[in-house]
């Protein structure tokens, strides 16, 4: 059996010697090494978004790896990858070390300085526990493994009052209104406002948890509040100083039960920087930086976009910045954001409507939010973005599915859908336009064979008064000079003149075309004229 080996080391000239003897070991395909928690993380879930074969059967950890302590690191990895085996690379050998790797979930400890025959043992030990965990899971649980679980997407204000709440609280709906489980962590532990959001009275929280060491199912749903809407709530201690007690440790434990009870678990952060909220924002499949469209949010924004890139928690390129209550009128627009914070933006822009949301946020029932707001319109447009909903079409029971719109709540306009439904109704209208154009059309041959007939009309009169003074033929010159100012189409026009006293009068009587020129159904228009004979009385 070959044994896959994926070492995470730190410092270099340990990754150099680890990965000489892994190179000597019997049946070893060792990979190389990764430099810290977060690329170790990474490299794990990409194998497990391709197949969860792909993982390796063995995990390396040395003791000074970095920016997560190596066994906050290693419960992490047993909680989101139960059938990988770990194995701890330490230089102490205390019996402390050793039980609280064991606690942990590491399945051995390898001391420094390295000797292979130790090593060859553990790594050996490891790989056959993984082996016959992953026989039991694919036999008999398969359900039970799911790689990293549900999908983990964290919301921080660039500073405070930008909507980071306000934007938990839809995202988190949106997903659950898609048919997905949801949790709603709030995170903001000294003035988390998710509870008032959502006028919801729960005395437990967050905070609760942090004395557990084994967080099981029965205690996260004891800390956990079940909310009319279908979404599972673990709130800010109601006590701003507890938030305290919500170490990284505690924070990484919380969010890994969450993934691995719900589909969707989404983080408010708030604007405040500790412990917790960067594990979270380290550990996201999504980390999410709201921004507003002015000087002093742009550049808290960078700020926080720094920090995070020097305490190693999560890189610019790797953050999604959305600008809440935008409008094309500000100087601030989204190409400037992304320019200055070095960050990918959002294609989906909030817009600023605060009278939208007043009513429902004084009555702290956010999810009353009008369907046909542009602010709920937008931030679940976000979760389609961001793939937080399904579809149900097709079936096939698998955790990644199909981007879709909620069922009959909202439309969500996704891109691309406003010019399809343009086009449906353009299509529906289009028999209707073509009627009224074509009354138009009519209107508009009538009027000119109308001006027609009375031009005509009136040169016949001149011609026949000019005729009848010189005693020539009258019908004739009537006839040519009323033809005259008739074009082709309106050729079989009767012109006739005849004297009425001392007037000479013409009429002339025109076929109007239907559509074309030419094509008579029967309409006609009169015109008439009249010119006073010459030499009358002399």
């Amino acid at each position: 059996m070959t044994i896959r080996i994926l070492p995470a080391v730190g410092d270099i000239d340990s990754a150099r010697a680890l990965s000489t003897l892994l190179s000597q070991l019997a049946d070893a395909e060792p990979a190389a090494p990764v430099p810290d928690s977060t690329a170790l993380l990474d490299s794990l879930a990409r194998l497990a978004a391709d197949s969860l074969d792909e993982l390796p059967e063995v995990v390396l950890i040395h003791e000074r790896i970095g920016p997560v302590p190596a066994l906050d690191l290693i419960r992490d990895l047993v909680l989101r990858f139960p059938a990988v085996g770990v194995v701890l690379i330490t230089a102490d050998t205390s019996t402390g070390v050793l039980t609280a790797a064991m606690d942990s979930g590491a399945r051995g400890i390898v001391t420094v300085p390295l000797g292979y025959e130790a090593l060859a043992e553990r790594v050996q030990a490891a790989a056959s526990w993984s082996a016959g965990m992953r026989r039991h899971l694919g036999s008999g649980a398969p359900e039970l493994y799911a790689g990293p679980g549900g999908t983990l997407v964290t919301v921080t204000g660039a500073k405070g009052g930008v909507g980071a709440t306000l934007t938990s609280v839809q995202l988190a709906l949106a997903a659950r209104a898609s048919g997905r489980t949801v949790a709603l962590l709030d995170l903001d532990l000294q003035s988390g406002d998710v509870a008032s959001y959502l006028d919801v009275q729960f005395r437990r929280s967050v905070a609760d948890l942090a004395g557990i060491t084994d967080i099981n199912p029965r205690v996260l749903q004891e800390a956990v509040y079940a909310h009319d809407t279908g979404l599972a709530l673990l709130l800010a201690p109601a006590e701003g100083e507890r938030g305290e007690e919500v170490t990284d440790r505690v924070a990484r434990q919380v969010l890994g039960a969450l993934r691995a009870r719900h589909d969707v678990v989404i983080v408010d952060c708030g604007s405040q920087m500790n412990a917790a909220t960067a594990a979270a924002v380290e550990t996201a499949d999504q980390a999410l930086l709201l921004v507003t469209p002015d000087v002093v949010a742009v550049r808290a924004a960078k700020r926080m976009v720094r920090l995070w890139d020097r305490l190693q928690i999560r890189k610019a390129e790797e953050t999604l910045t959305v600008v809440n209550r935008h409008s094309r009128g500000t100087e601030i627009q989204p190409s400037l954001v992304e320019k200055v914070t070095g960050t990918r933006v959002a294609r989906v822009t909030v817009p600023a409507a605060f009278k939208e949301l007043q009513s429902v946020v004084d009555a702290g029932r956010l999810q009353d939010l009008d369907a046909k707001s542009t602010v709920k319109q937008a931030l679940w447009s976000l979760a389609a973005e961001l793939e937080l909903v399904v579809a149900h079409e097709g079936g096939g029971g698998g955790r990644r599915r199909k981007p879709a719109s909620d069922r009959g709540a909202l439309v969500l306009r996704r891109k691309g859908g406003d010019r399809g439904s343009v086009t449906l109704e353009f299509a529906g209208m289009f028999p209707l336009l073509l009627v009224v154009m074509a009354i138009l059309w009519q209107c508009v041959l009538y009027g000119y064979t109308y001006s027609l007939a009375g031009n005509a009309a009136d040169e016949a009169a001149r011609a026949a008064t000019a005729a009848a003074a010189v005693q020539g033929d009258v019908p004739g010159a009537c006839q040519d000079a009323g033809s005259k100012n008739l074009p082709g189409a309106w050729s079989g026009a009767f012109i006739g003149c005849d004297s009425d006293g001392t007037v000479m009068k013409a009429t002339v009587i025109a076929p109007v075309p239907v559509f074309f020129p030419g094509f008579d159904t029967g309409w006609e228009v009169t015109g008439e004229a009249g010119a006073a004979l010459e030499g009358d009385g002399s």
